[in-house]
């Protein structure tokens, strides 16, 4: 299911784009203030950004340059009131995929977003992308079945997924919130303990050593196994 981050204050333009891209399988995520969008759009796994050049807290093309200068690739396609030429002309230079001005129809704006998902997926689609591996850990993506070395682990769906999260990030500390949102979308509740229980099941799986809890700030996959009495001060093993 791809992913969607909407940058949007009008009520009633939120409330058509989330049951219209709903309707047509995205996930919907909505953040009003412009403060909020570079982090968010930086820290989290979307897969494109409506954005509204005229937010409150920072303009839209401050955040355009802010998202771009992080060295983000995520397609972002403006939807504005601001139909000038010399808008258009910044947004697109300051890293904007396409430009939409409004009042738009729905048709157009789903249309273009279908356009920077494909182009997207086809920039991923490489031979290496059937088989993800870190260390001794491998999952087949065509198969959905995983190895640790030669050894066969079987998983559930769940388990699969969220597999595959950690080992596209490898070194890299996910939040419990990026995990939620990544493996179980935004409805779940924030507040539920399913990642603890989801990783004490993949350590069952794979071996207690190759999940770190980095204490506070969330799971890391190390690219080799952390054997006893490796652990810094700063993490730990549920």
């Amino acid at each position: 299911m791809n992913r969607i981050l909407i940058a949007e204050d009008n009520p009633h333009i939120v409330d058509f784009l989330r049951a219209g891209l709903k309707a047509h399988g995205f996930s919907i995520f909505v953040v009003e203030d412009g403060r909020q969008v570079a982090q968010l759009a930086h820290s989290h796994d979307f897969d494109l950004l409506i954005l509204d050049l005229g937010l409150p807290g920072k303009d839209g093309l401050a955040i355009l340059r802010e998202i771009r200068g992080q060295g983000e690739l995520l397609p972002i396609i403006v939807l504005t009131a601001r139909d000038g030429v010399d808008d258009t002309v910044m947004a697109l230079e300051g890293g904007a995929n396409d430009y939409i001005t409004k009042p738009f129809r729905f048709e157009e704006l789903l249309a273009r977003i279908k356009v920077q998902l494909r182009d997207r997926n086809n920039n991923r689609q490489l031979p290496s992308e059937t088989l993800l591996r870190v260390g001794d850990l491998s999952l087949d993506l065509l198969t959905r079945q995983a190895y640790v070395g030669d050894r066969i682990v079987e998983l559930s769906a769940r388990e699969f997924v969220l597999a595959e999260v950690l080992l596209r990030h490898p070194m890299q500390v996910m939040s419990k919130e990026q995990l939620l949102n990544r493996v179980w979308g935004y409805d779940y509740d924030p507040g539920s303990n399913i990642i603890e229980v989801y990783i004490r099941h993949l350590r069952k799986k794979f071996g207690s050593d190759y999940i770190e809890t980095v204490r506070g700030m969330g799971y890391r996959l190390k690219s080799h196994p952390m054997r006893s009495g490796a652990s810094t001060s700063n993490t730990n093993r549920d």
